[in-house]
């Protein structure tokens, strides 16, 4: 199953993913923000369920499946860039501010900004092709500010 997803992640242009694995390639893009700094800690599983569960209206049950498969996608997928295109590619630009505004709120959740989680914050808006502008405006909203 994933094998598929990461060989068409991988094309040179990949075509625009269907709902299953654009919300796969999602839930994957925020366990890497989560994991970025070495410490998965709960409070960031929480907020990736949080998001998940709110984004795609799931159960509870569906959230953890759909985590646990991002989990392992996030695991064997070789970079970031290929996540934030395929977002890119299936995703219009209010959905992907509102990814940032996710990525912002789990890069947020465990009190602190690692080096990790800050350079991953500034390279992923600008492959989702979010303004700065915009990003900001997400980190803002997803710090309660």
């Amino acid at each position: 199953m994933f094998g598929n997803l990461l060989k068409r992640l991988t094309q040179p242009d990949p075509n625009p993913l269907n709902d299953t694995d654009a919300r796969l390639a999602l839930s994957a893009l925020l366990v890497r923000i989560a994991r970025a700094d070495g410490d998965y800690a709960a409070v960031e599983v929480a907020r990736i369920d949080q998001i998940i569960t709110a984004r795609f209206n799931l159960a509870q049950a569906e959230t953890a499946a759909l985590r646990g498969e991002a989990e392992t996608l996030e695991n064997e997928a070789p970079d970031t860039v290929r996540f934030t295109r395929a977002i890119k590619a299936a995703v219009p630009y209010e959905g992907r501010r509102a990814v940032v505004e996710a990525a912002w709120s789990v890069a947020l959740a465990d009190g602190g900004r690692a080096d990790e989680e800050n350079a991953l914050m500034r390279l992923i808006p600008s492959l989702l092709g979010v303004s700065d502008k915009d990003s900001v405006r997400a980190r803002k909203k997803a710090a309660g500010n």
